[in-house]
């Protein structure tokens, strides 16, 4: 067993330091910015400031975070930095040889101002059969803790399934584990930080002078699958190996 995935398997998360090299990232953030400006002149609701009592508890008035899925969708660059080695294997020794992206989605963290997230599974979102689901957190810009940087709790992993878990309202485990008390992740531009979808994690407002950029990527393997009846977008999109669930109606979809 490799160091990546013995401390993956205890803590539930895994901190890829320099996976993209400068040069590479100057590139990625000018797409970002492109994707960006995009959106805000594209006249959609892009803010994903989370409603509830729990976003209530940690925001202010006028946060914000700005947001779209699937960046590969807008740009070539970005589908090339999914399909980098660097990155893929990494992944690999998460959920195996067969990698399959769920989705990205870009956040943008504005100075000053940015929405918090708080503590949450990922699973209600988009449960697997085999919850082999591995997010990774593409750092466009370093993340501080003052910028409101990834928070987890190590090894909650191991709690599984927790009901109701998805942030939104008040629970019980998860008011078990305060986000203050979490661990703050902080990551330089080009790192990666992957976690388990069961893994609870959040993120503070960013109340720096800066912007927080990140693309967060969903990967599970490819012996498993989405659960049936969910509608998250779901890319099917095969980065290294196989998917042996797909299927010509699966395909059509």
């Amino acid at each position: 067993m490799s160091e990546i995935s013995e401390f993956f398997i205890k803590h539930g998360y895994w901190h890829a330091k320099g996976v993209f090299d400068p040069e590479h990232v100057a590139g990625l953030e000018t797409d970002f910015d492109r994707i960006v400006t995009q959106l805000a002149t594209s006249g959609e609701a892009v803010d994903a400031t989370w409603g509830g009592s729990e976003t209530a508890k940690l925001a202010s008035d006028g946060d914000r975070i700005l947001h779209t899925h699937n960046v590969q969708q807008y740009s070539r660059r970005w589908m090339d930095a999914l399909l980098d080695d660097r990155l893929l294997d990494v992944i690999e020794e998460l959920v195996g040889a067969d990698i399959v992206l769920h989705h990205s989605k870009l956040f943008q963290k504005p100075s000053e101002k940015g929405s918090p997230f708080p503590m949450h599974q990922d699973w209600p979102y988009f449960p697997t059969l085999r919850d082999s689901m591995v997010a990774g957190i593409i750092h466009v810009s370093d993340a501080t803790n003052e910028m409101g940087c990834l928070r987890v709790w190590p090894g909650s992993h191991r709690l599984g399934r927790i009901a109701g878990a998805d942030g939104r309202s008040q629970n019980d485990v998860i008011d078990a584990h305060p986000i203050e008390d979490a661990l703050p992740v902080e990551a330089k531009a080009g790192d990666v930080v992957f976690f388990h979808y069961f893994t609870l994690h959040g993120s503070m407002p960013n109340r720096s002078d800066r912007v927080r950029k990140t693309v967060l990527c969903q990967f599970y393997a490819g012996n498993d699958r989405v659960e049936d009846g969910n509608t998250h977008p779901d890319e099917r999109l095969v980065l290294r190996g196989w998917n042996h669930h797909a299927s010509r109606e699966r395909a059509n979809v």
